[in-house]
C-alpha cells in the first residue's frame, strides 16, 4: 500500500500498510498490518517475503463507531534467524501480496 506521512502534535509520522496472507488449507486469510515509523525501512518488506510478524492489535471508538490497528513491531523474513515473541502479542506467519480491489473497506 502507498506510504502515508504527516505531520502531528508530536512531530513528523509515517506509516505503510501492508497486506498479510495467510495461508489455509481451504482458503487464504489477510490481514493488513501496519508498520510505523523507522520499521518501515528496518523490515524492508517487499511482495512475495516469506514473514513472521509480531503485532499488537488494539481497537479504539471514534464518533460512535470501532477501528482496530493492527500494528507490527517486528517482522522477521525467512532469510532471517526466527527469534521468540515477547509479552501478549500474536505472531502470524504468511507472506505479502498485492491485490487491488474497488471496495470501499
Amino acid at each position: 500500500m502507498p506510504l502515508q506521512s504527516g505531520q502531528g502534535k508530536n512531530g513528523p509520522w509515517k506509516k505503510q500498510d501492508y497486506i498479510l496472507e495467510i495461508p489455509s488449507e481451504k482458503f487464504p486469510k489477510k490481514v493488513c498490518i501496519t508498520l510505523w515509523g523507522d520499521n518501515i525501512d528496518k523490515f524492508n518488506l517487499r511482495e512475495g517475503n516469506n514473514v513472521t510478524a509480531s503485532i499488537d492489535v488494539e481497537s479504539r471508538e471514534f464518533n460512535g463507531k470501532w477501528y482496530t490497528d493492527v500494528k507490527a513491531w517486528k517482522v522477521v523474513t525467512s532469510d532471517s534467524a526466527v527469534s521468540e515473541t515477547v509479552g501478549n502479542s500474536f505472531s502470524a506467519e504468511g507472506s505479502f501480496s498485492q491485490e487491488k480491489d474497488d471496495l470501499p473497506f
